[in-house]
């Protein structure tokens, strides 16, 4: 920080310029990627966990359980993503493990939803009534048979909300809600950076680039991964 290097332009001193405290924006980009790779990972992480597991469960066993289990995935999905993450930040308070914990807990009933078509597919096919006629355990039958057979959309939607974590992790850092100072977050520098937009577009501009560029690389991603594993898409 040097209040006389304040909101200067982009340069060989500073590649992206300073900001209104006249902090380096490229080493804050930098370590806000940090913020918003750990926020993605650990959200996402927690999200397929215990989504695939209440899915999973929820598709292999049927019955009541089905019943019970949806129900509760339903009445979540009756919230938008974005809205019920503001609840739970609200209710936990800011913070990394917080927002953490916010973000995943909101895309949990996607992964859910998925899981459960997998199983729900998978429990009736051939190779598993085969595998129950030989005497297979229901752990061996779910970790061998329908699970590598059904990975595939989970892992695209694993990559889908890792792009959506990044991009709910700014939302909330730019209403105060997530990440606080002095860590750095995308979503934090962009609201700072509002009142100098004017005069200082490229404290603007590099956030907000560098959450275009990474969102944008991960749903690429997720349509690489879509297209190597779906055999109908090739």
């Amino acid at each position: 920080m040097n209040i006389r290097e304040r909101l200067l332009p982009p340069g060989p001193g500073h590649w992206l310029g300073t900001d209104h405290f006249g902090r380096d924006i490229f080493a804050r980009i930098a370590y806000g990627s940090r913020i918003a790779l750990l926020v993605g990972g650990g959200s996402t992480l927690l999200a397929a966990t215990l989504g695939a597991s209440l899915g999973a469960w929820a598709g292999y066993k049927g019955g009541w359980w089905d019943e019970l289990i949806m129900r509760l995935i339903d009445g979540l999905m009756a919230f938008p993503g974005i809205l019920l993450a503001i609840m739970l930040v609200t209710v936990m308070g800011p913070g990394l493990g917080n927002t953490m914990i916010a973000i995943g807990m909101a895309n949990v009933p996607v992964f859910a939803r998925i899981t459960r078509g997998v199983f729900l597919t998978g429990r009736n096919a051939l190779y598993v009534e085969a595998a129950h006629a030989l005497g297979a355990r229901t752990w061996d039958i779910i970790r061998y048979h329908i699970l590598p057979n059904g990975i595939g959309p989970i892992l695209v939607q694993a990559t889908v909300t890792f792009a959506t974590a990044i991009l709910t992790e700014a939302s909330l850092s730019y209403l105060g809600l997530g990440i606080q100072p002095p860590d750095a977050s995308w979503g934090r520098m962009l609201k700072e950076a509002q009142p100098q937009m004017g005069r200082a577009l490229w404290s603007v501009l590099a956030p907000g680039a560098a959450i275009f560029i990474t969102v944008m690389a991960l749903n690429l991603m997720g349509d690489a991964i879509r297209d190597r594993l779906d055999p109908e898409t090739r």
